[in-house]
């Protein structure tokens, strides 16, 4: 997904700010930035990819204020680089991969080995290579023991969303999503075992060079704060201090 957004005006006396954000955020960020305009006049426009490929832009001199990653090693990779200003940077969430299904397909899915049965067809995944999320749903196959013969029925998202995407409009029965985007009407899901895959510790920082960057550091401070931290807990996130 290519950084195109547009830097407008914020609210009064506000600054608009652009976020590269995990796609797995789509949906709490999209509260979050409302709440933080009203309260600070500042506007986030958010740019929602797979942490992998945001990085890889961010590298490349996107116009990006804040990098929010579904994988702190994206955020230390990028740090180390000095493409991120290190005293900003946060851990702001634990994330969950859910079993989803598609209600029409009849299926019955409980846990991650019934993406193994002959009756599912299709499985989507975002893709490995450059998704956390879709890192995390390898590992739990192979933690299973059924990554060989999942594998040649998987359809792979660019991103989680376009992952959950597949299985709401019925190219996949079935999938490993986000936790925090798979309450949606044609889904139905269950929580797969954190045990079976490593850690989604989500990370987050100031892009160096930023001209908004007071403005950035505020929204950092409102995504970890009383505001913003009840908002992700209602998509799912565990939040620093529970993990």
């Amino acid at each position: 997904m290519a950084c195109q957004a547009q830097k407008g005006a914020g609210g009064a006396g506000g600054e608009a700010i652009t976020v590269a954000a995990a796609a797995d955020l789509q949906f709490a960020f999209g509260e979050i930035g409302q709440s933080f305009q009203r309260e600070t006049g500042h506007k986030a426009v958010f740019i929602f990819g797979s942490s992998g490929t945001l990085a890889t832009q961010i590298e490349n001199g996107a116009p990006v204020d804040v990098f929010a990653a579904a994988n702190s090693q994206f955020v230390d990779d990028l740090r180390a680089k000095g493409m991120l200003l290190g005293d900003t940077q946060q851990l702001y969430a634990l994330g969950r991969i859910v079993l989803a299904g598609d209600k029409r397909s009849g299926l019955s899915l409980r846990e991650v080995d019934d993406l193994a049965r002959p009756a599912v067809k299709r499985v989507a995944i975002a893709n490995p290579e450059h998704a956390p999320y879709g890192r995390a749903a390898r590992q739990a196959l192979e933690a299973r023991g059924i990554w060989e013969q999942v594998r040649p029925k998987l359809v792979y998202g660019e991103n989680v969303r376009q992952a959950l995407q597949y299985i709401q409009t019925g190219n996949a029965e079935a999938g490993i999503v986000a936790l925090s985007i798979a309450n949606v009407a044609e889904v139905d899901y269950v929580l797969v075992d954190e045990g079976l895959h490593q850690p989604l510790r989500q990370a987050l920082a100031v892009v160096a060079g930023s001209k908004h960057e007071q403005a950035a550091r505020e929204l950092i401070v409102f995504i970890n704060g009383p505001l913003g931290r009840p908002i992700m807990k209602k998509y799912g996130f565990l939040l620093p201090g529970e993990f």
